[in-house]
Order: structure tokens, then sequence, then C-alpha cells
């Protein structure tokens, strides 16, 4: 049923309902049961089970538990056979999946709760209905269709209805459609297009929407799930988070060193295989032996460390952006939101304050400020020919009735007037309220004896009943021009002094008025977003408007935000909607701003944005926002003026409701995403050197370099401390300067790589070398010795070259990371103690102080040759 079809008459009869009576005790029932209760159906939320299980499913998850299984039957055939049993081997891995699991279950906390938000709108709200017909007094969720309620100003709409009766009434529904002004209601309007959009609807009534002025009466048509606010509701439960950038790169490259990792590890045991049988040692023993050091290898391929350290990262930095007023409420949102290189943003409340302000006046041919105003006639017009109120309450301004109105009072009070003691000195005579066919307010009052008539509304109305020659007119009518063009909303005011005898005779009062001047009010744009717009665009950040605004207010905006040029493209919805798939896709780009947005049409344009390859975040306060900001990569809400249907679908929520906390948002995202990379870099490199090493030692029939045991120590102690610390590496100041990185961008990248493995092939080298000639001329018991804990002083000295990602000097920022510098001593304390106090159970022997001396000093060149590498890129690589 489409209620704002036909006449009132029309859906009264379609509901079968009275209005004089209301729903009776047999047709409650009735309604109950055919249309259900004023109530949102809840989704099922996720146990903690199930918030486990989930984080089970990562892709790097899943393959430790793979790697832990293996190491428990590995170890258990050896055990059947005679052999050790490694706990710690089994427990190391498993230890590792566990601190990622819980982790990321504490840190994030519940998850999004939407639905539930939705029916705390419906909590101690009382309606006025008729029902049996007499008044009645009920809550909102014991509301049903056919019954007939009463609102007025400051009332939230308890449900969707049709209007029966309307006197002055004005709603604010920009909550629900991004339009900015209040609408005037119509009970009598009707259409005939089943297309309309609800912003127009003015027959109407919407559940979530606040009456900003005037009173009405309506019956109810839609409750619940049905209503326009329950359908936002449907596609929120219907929209489901895909997996983010980081989520994809981390899967992509676990597998490639799942295959790396198992190809080395089977040339290992091949090789082995084959030497046992060329000396005839190919018994149970050795091979078995061989399997476990080849299975091993697979083990320290695989970096289980980085699930850990991705959550420890990313929880660490929840607490940091929180303090930045950014509020992450998805843990991996931290980095995706720095991957995001375009923003679908609203204007109202967002972009915008959402608070009708006054900015200029123009009097007698001269532009005067709001809170220089000196015309006292002016000044009553504000404040008598109104019925709007204003509160202060925190240093915050509380509009009570129309925005408009609100504005206009604030400005008195700006000026040095109280509105209040002005409307105590007044008595009201005659008032003719503001509509859409007179588009004007006239107040008759007396104040100190003396009788005056005020209006105000649409400069062409109010001109006209005012005494202004053609030049005034003129020049008037061109200033008045410039401002519209602005978007800003220009309303005009007059006077006349008249005797205490005045009849009640509109036409009369109305006429031959002395013109004041007019007044430009504005949804002005929040301070900071101006620069926070231009550091998008230098960060290679494209921005759209999608608002539920008219096409003209949301040009001026994007124009006044430089978000425009040449190329661009402005639409309404009506617009997008009569494109196929294809044409949104060729014209999505150079789309700026789409006028009278509604939810279907954000999640189209959001979803089309996606399926070209890029990471979008969506930005919004209100109920048509959300689910747009559920669907994005990142959903971001306001936290002060955002509803809480928006802040439940998002990631993060903005706890200052500033756009420019978004920017320092991006400004970490990029951060995490480099640190990681630091991370991923070290973590390779240690990989690459310990699996080509194993491998050329079985090549080249040298005894295995490291037993199963030194081979796990070395990539636990390497998964801790060193890796931590490179995740949590200050942010460097350049972040915003560069292109966000693409969706499909390697998380290694080719600069990466070949620092990996210039740095891997500087380990192996010297370790070979040692390892081969002794070059370090260590006692014969020592060589293995020595050789373990080379390999250890290779990492601890290679973790200070991951800290940079480029060609810049380690040196640069060497003090900027205490923690990277205790981690890593730490890590060379750890290596002592287990070299010179737990030998039996590393198979060591403890070395002399010498021996330690040349160790470090062989490591050393580790950075060395880094540093060296750089310098001669610098200088010959332009």
């Amino acid at each position: 049923m489409n209620e704002f079809l036909g006449t009132k008459e029309d859906v009264l009869k379609e509901l079968n309902i009275n209005p004089k009576i209301g729903l009776t005790e047999e047709t409650k029932k009735l309604s109950l049961e055919k249309y259900g209760k004023n109530s949102f159906t809840k989704e099922k939320g996720i146990s903690l089970f199930g918030k486990i299980l989930e984080s089970l499913k990562e892709p790097m998850i899943l393959m430790l538990i793979f790697a832990g299984l293996i190491a428990i039957g590995v170890n258990t055939v050896n055990y059947l056979n005679g052999g050790h049993f490694d706990i710690f081997e089994c427990l190391g891995i498993f230890i590792a999946i566990s601190l990622s699991v819980i982790i990321t279950v504490v840190m994030e906390g519940k998850s999004a709760k939407a639905f539930e938000a939705l029916n705390k709108i419906n909590e101690d709200i009382r309606v006025k209905v008729i029902r049996n017909g007499n008044l009645e007094i009920i809550n909102q969720k014991d509301l049903l269709v056919g019954d007939i309620a009463f609102i007025e100003t400051g009332n939230k709409i308890p449900a969707d209805g049709r209007l029966l009766e309307s006197v002055s009434l004005h709603i604010d529904e920009s909550a629900l459609t991004g339009e900015s002004e209040t609408v005037e209601k119509n009970c009598d309007a009707i259409f005939t297009d089943e297309k309309i959009p609800v912003a127009e609807r003015v027959n109407m009534a919407y559940s979530g929407s606040f009456v900003a002025m005037g009173n009405g009466k309506m019956v109810i048509t839609s409750v619940g799930d049905s209503t326009e606010f329950g359908k936002i509701a449907r596609e929120l439960s219907s929209t489901k988070k895909t997996s983010t950038p980081l989520q994809e790169k981390l899967a992509e490259l676990g597998k490639k060193i799942a295959l790396i990792g198992i190809f080395a590890a089977a040339i290992v045991f091949i090789i082995q295989l084959i030497n046992f049988i060329r000396i005839g040692e190919a018994n149970f023993v050795n091979i078995s032996e061989a399997f476990i050091t080849s299975i091993v290898l697979i083990v320290a391929s695989v970096p289980e460390g980085l699930p850990t350290i991705v959550a420890v990262s990313l929880s660490i930095n929840i607490i940091k952006m929180a303090k930045q007023n950014a509020l992450v409420k998805k843990m991996v949102a931290c980095e995706t939101i720095g991957s995001v290189n375009v923003i679908c943003s609203d204007k109202t409340g967002t972009l915008t304050e959402n608070k009708m302000t006054l900015n200029k006046l123009y009097i007698n041919g001269e532009y005067i400020e709001p809170e220089n105003i000196k015309n006292k006639k002016i000044i009553e017009n504000f404040c008598i020919n109104s019925t709007a109120d204003i509160n202060y309450k925190d240093n915050a301004i509380k509009f009570l009735g129309n925005p408009t109105e609100c504005a206009l009072l604030v400005g008195a009070n700006k000026s040095g007037f109280n509105y209040k003691e002005i409307r105590e000195k007044s008595k009201i005579i005659f008032e003719y309220p503001f509509s859409s066919d007179t588009k004007n307010m006239t107040t008759v009052a007396e104040i100190n004896g003396e009788y005056f008539v005020f209006t105000k509304g649409s400069p062409e109305k109010i001109i006209s009943m005012c005494n202004i020659n053609e030049e005034e007119k003129k020049d008037i009518e061109k200033t008045i021009e410039k401002f519209q063009d602005e978007a800003k909303r220009v309303i005009a005011f007059a006077h006349k002094t008249v005797s205490a005898s005045v009849e009640n005779n509109r036409a009369d009062l109305e006429s031959n008025l002395i013109y004041d001047g007019f007044v430009a009010i504005s949804d002005p744009v929040r301070k900071e977003v101006y620069d926070a717009v231009n550091q998008c665009r230098s960060a290679g950040i494209n921005i759209k408007m999608l608002t539920g605004d008219n096409i003209v207010t949301a040009r001026a905006i994007a124009r006044e935000l430089k978000m425009l040029n040449e190329n661009s493209l402005i639409f309404e919805a009506k617009d997008i909607e009569a494109m196929n798939d294809e044409e949104l896709k060729n014209n999505i780009d150079k789309i700026s701003v789409i006028a009278r947005s509604t939810p279907t049409i954000k999640m189209r344009v959001v979803n089309t944005i996606k399926s070209m390859g890029n990471v979008v975040a969506v930005t919004g306060d209100g109920i048509n926002d959300a689910p747009a900001i559920k669907n994005a990569d990142v959903g971001v809400a306001m936290g002060i003026t955002g509803t809480e249907v928006s802040k439940e679908a998002s990631d993060i929520v903005l706890l200052d409701d500033s756009f420019a906390t978004i920017v320092k948002a991006v400004q970490w995202g990029r951060g995490i995403y480099d640190n990681f990379q630091r991370f991923i870099q070290f973590q390779l490199t240690v990989n690459f050197a310990s699996v080509i090493v194993v491998l050329l030692s079985t090549l080249t029939g040298l005894k295995a370099p490291f037993t199963a045991i030194q081979l796990l120590w070395i990539n636990i102690i390497m998964d801790g401390p060193p890796a931590i610390a490179l995740g949590l590496e200050p942010i460097r100041g350049d972040l915003m300067n560069r292109k966000p990185t693409k969706r499909n961008a390697n998380i290694v990248t080719k600069k990466m790589f070949g620092k990996i493995i210039y740095s891997g092939i500087i380990m192996i080298i010297l370790f070979m070398i040692q390892s081969k000639l002794n070059i370090l001329k260590v006692a014969e018991n020592e060589r293995s010795t020595v050789l373990f804990v080379m390999f250890v002083m290779f990492q601890i000295f290679n973790s200070f070259n991951s800290r940079e990602l480029g060609f810049e000097s380690i040196f640069k920022h060497f003090f900027d990371n205490k923690l990277m510098l205790f981690s890593m001593l730490g890590t060379f304390i750890l290596q002592i103690l287990a070299v010179q106090y737990a030998g039996g159970f590393f198979n060591t022997i403890p070395l002399s102080f010498n021996a330690w001396i040349k160790i470090i000093g062989m490591a050393f060149i580790v950075i060395i040759a880094s540093e060296v590498l750089k310098i001669f890129i610098k200088n010959n690589i332009r």
C-alpha cells in the first residue's frame, strides 16, 4: 500500500478506520495479526564461541594450525619409536595461535548490534492516540497500524503515517533523508508518481523524524520493520562485510610462503633420503629425523608471529587512535583506513554543522555581520514574529522549533539582545503562520503601547508588499541572487506601525510595509573540513558527496570545498537510477556529487566503487547512511550527532564529529600498514636465510646447521620482541604526501623484495664462509654453537635494517623507537642466557668473551652492507 498516493480518505477506507473512533478492541487484534508490532526484528548476536571460530578462520591462523598438527604428529611418531616428544615445539605454535585469537576477541569487544540500536529508539516514548473513540496515552511499541496519533512540536514521529491534519507542520527528516531543511507538510497533497522520493512526500510523516514546528494528526500506516526506518534495517541485515585489503594480502602472502616452504622442505628431504640410500644408512631412525627436520623447516618458514603481531599492533593502535578521537570498533579497520582512496561522505552533519546559521544581513545597501545588528525593528521581527526557542547548555545551543527561526534568535543574542525579554515586553494580537502558499509569516504585536506589523518570508513576496523604488529593488534582487547562487537561504523582513483599532485583515496588514532588509542563512561547512579536504587531495584520496539534500545546495558546498574540477559530474539520485551498471562504472570516477541520495543509491554507488578495485570509506551520521556505512571497507560514523544506528553499523566512530579526524585516522592507518611491511620484511629475511642455509648445507653435504630446537628458538625469539617493536615504529611525517596503497598491490613491494634477497644473501654468504672456512678461528667444539649464535645476531642487526622500507639510513630515526632498542637488547640477553646456561637443552656449549666479540663484529657486517647499498643506490640511481 503506497499511502502517499491518493487522498487521506482513500487511506482510511483502505484500512477500514473511522478517524473519530480509531482502533477498537476487535480491529486491534486484526491489525496486530496482519501488520505486526511496532518493533524491529533483532539480528541474532554472535556468541563468544562464534567470535573465536571467526578469528580461527584467518588464513594465517589456519596455516599455523596445520603446522601445529604436523608437529604434534611427527613428535608423536618419534616418541612411539623411543625418541623425544618436543613439547616446547608444539606449545610454541599453539600459544601463538591462542595469543592472536584472544587479543582479537578481547579488543573488538561486542560485535555490531545495529538492530539493538534500532530498538533503543522505541524506549520511553509515549504517544497520544484515539482508540474506541477515546484519547489514550500508549507506549510507542504498542502502536499499531490504523491508530490515529497526534504529533506536535518537539515530538519524535513514532511510526510511518498518512497525515490527516497539518497545522504549520514542519518536520526535520535529516536523519532519514539527509535533507538539511525542515519539510513543510501538507495533509491534502496528492501524488500519482510511485517513485517520488521520501523527502518529497509532504503528506506523510516518517518514523525517527522530529516535529520542528506545528502540530498534526496522522493514521499509522506502517510499523516496525515495514517503516522506511525498518527498510533501512533490512538492508543492514543483508549487508555482509567482505574481506579487508589487509586480510586479502596476508592470505595471499601466506599461500606463497607455504608453497615455498613445502618446496624447500621437499628438496631437503629428498636430498637427505638419496644420501642415506647412497651410503647405505636408509633406516627408519635416519629417515624419521630427516622428515622431522623437513617439517620443522616448513614450520620455520611460516611466520607464525604475524597474526600475533598484527593483533598486538592493532590493539595498541586502537588505544592511541582513541586518544585522537577515533574510536575503533573493528580492529582491522585501524589499518584498512590507511588504504582508503575514496571517501563517500554525507553532507549534512558531516561536512556541514547541521545547524542553520545566520551568515550576513543586508540593510540599506550595507552588509552587516550577525553580531553587529543595530536595527531594532529587525531584531523585534526576529524575536516576536517567531514560534521557536533556543536553549544554551554546556556551551552548546539546542534548537527548539524551526531551525531557521532558531538561527535568527541566535543572531539576536549575538548582537546583545535577549529574545525572551523582548517577547515578555510584547503582546501578540494576531499571528499568521508561514505556509508554502503564502511564503511568509506575519505577526501583529503591541510593544509599550504601540502596535506593529512584522512580517518575514521569501524576498519576492516581502518586496512586493513594500514601497520600494525600481532602482532600490534591482539592487536588492541582484544581491539576493548572489547569495542564492551560494545556496544561502534568503529571508526578507518588513514592518509598519498600525493603530490600536487594527482589524484582523491579512491583506490590509501586509500592504504598504517598510522594507527593513534581508538575511542570508545556511548550514555552514565545518571549519576543519577545508584543510581536511585539501589533505585528502594531497594524499590521493577522492571525496564524493552523497547527500539527501537538493542539488543546488550540494553543488554550492562542493564548490566551496573545491571538490569540483572541469571534469566533475553532479547528479541526482534519479539520474543514477536511470543508469545501468556499465554506465555507472564509466561515470563513477568523475562523479563528485549525488544529490537526493537514498540508502539504496548510496549502497549501489559504494558497491560499484569497490568492484573497481578501490578501498572505500563511507562517513555519515543519519539513519539513511547506515547501510552504506556497514557495506564500506571502513564505515565511519559521527559520535555526537550520529544516530545510534549509524554508530552501531560503523567500524570507526569519530568522538569529536570532526571530518579532520578521518584524515588523522588515515595517517595512522598508513603508519600501521608500513609497520606491518617492516615486520614482514624482517620476518621473511629470517625465513629466507634459514631455509637457504639449511638447503645449501644439505646440498653441499655439510652437517645440518641447526637442530630442530635451535631452528624453533630462532623462529620464536624473532617473532617476539623485535617483531612487536617493528610493529610499533612511530609514524613518519611524509605519509600524507603519497598515493594510497592499491587494493590489489602486493604487500611485499619490489623494494622490500630486493632488500630481503640482498640482506638474506649477505647472511647466507657470511654463514657459509664461517661454516666452511671458520674465519673467526673458533675452537672446533665451538663451531656449531658459533653458527647458531651468529645467525641470531644477523637477525638482531637486520631488525634495524628493517625499520626503513626505502633507502633512508637507519641512523636518521635510530632513537625514535626506544622500544626497539630495549627489545634488541632483551633478545641479545636471552640469547646469551640460552647459550651460556641452557646448553643441554639447546645443544650448545658456553662461548668465551672473545668468541662473542668476534660474532658481534661479523654480524654487524649486515648493517654495513645495507648502508653501503643505500649510498650506492642514492648516488647512482635517480
